[in-house]
């Protein structure tokens, strides 16, 4: 599927509408709902994460149907055109938000990776629309052309924003610099969706270190060394496992501060 590259380099965003058979989002619907209740997972703790919103991390570990989301053509056809095709997938998450969430703070996906604004994508995000969006449920909130800012969101901006509205099936897809955040859900209903993130393939060690080390000789290694081959996290986010640092697999003192908790 091909996208207006002009648009999209304008706006930060395309919404590709009905891109995904319905019966696909009806299976990933049961799939999300039968892991929310087996897993039992929580409602969000904080601001960010949303006290009536739950995500379910790592995706692809909890069912073998979540691995038709990230090489779904239509939609890696888009993205490949932003990014290129030795892309990676950062992460696939899902995210339910429900009745009475309020509006999420407004920030960039790409917000920990430290290199001067604009520059060129980075990370690509696909939003899959499992339910429809609206303005009314919590429809994801754009700030259009904020990719080409010279910083991240701050706390408290006062910016204009449009609310993504579309039918189950559709897909937006945005550059991981835009400003956004989940919308308020004044609705009766909740709001499913799947956030399926891809970074430039380059972004990444030489060797992949988490692949040629076990983890006996890992837990052999100083903690500064465990830290260097990847059980560790950048600024709280990069490299997390469920949310949490995996360097507190090894060290249950070791100190953590995930960017959830420092955003609110």
């Amino acid at each position: 599927m091909n996208v207006d590259a002009g648009r999209f380099d304008r706006d930060g965003y395309v919404i590709l509408r009905d891109a995904v058979p319905l019966d696909l989002i009806h299976d990933l619907r049961s799939v999300i709902d039968r892991t929310l209740e087996s897993a039992a997972i929580p409602f969000g703790t904080n601001t960010f994460l949303g006290a009536r919103t739950r995500r379910i991390f790592n995706l692809l570990s909890r069912d073998p149907l979540f691995a038709r989301v990230p090489v779904h053509q239509p939609v890696l056809d888009v993205v490949e055109q932003v990014l290129d095709q030795e892309l990676l997938l950062s992460s696939l998450t899902a995210i339910d938000i429900h009745p009475g969430q309020e509006a999420q703070p407004l920030h960039a996906d790409d917000g920990s990776i430290p290199v001067p604004r604009p520059h060129q994508p980075l990370a690509v995000v696909a939003l899959w629309a499992l339910s429809d969006f609206t303005a009314e449920n919590g429809g994801t909130r754009l700030v259009p052309g904020s990719h080409r800012a010279d910083r991240r969101p701050r706390p408290g901006d006062q910016v204009d924003t449009i609310n993504t509205e579309m039918t189950a099936g559709s897909v937006i897809v945005y550059n991981g610099s835009i400003w956004h955040g989940g919308g308020e859900n004044r609705s009766h209903d909740r709001r499913l969706g799947i956030v399926c993130n891809y970074y430039a393939g380059w972004l990444r060690q030489e060797e992949n270190q988490l692949l040629a080390l076990s983890r006996e000789q890992v837990a052999a290694f100083p903690p500064r060394l465990r830290r260097m081959v990847g059980y560790g996290t950048f600024r709280g986010l990069h490299g997390h496992v469920d949310g949490v640092d995996p360097g507190t697999w090894f060290d249950d003192d070791a100190s953590t501060a995930m960017v959830w908790d420092r955003i609110r």
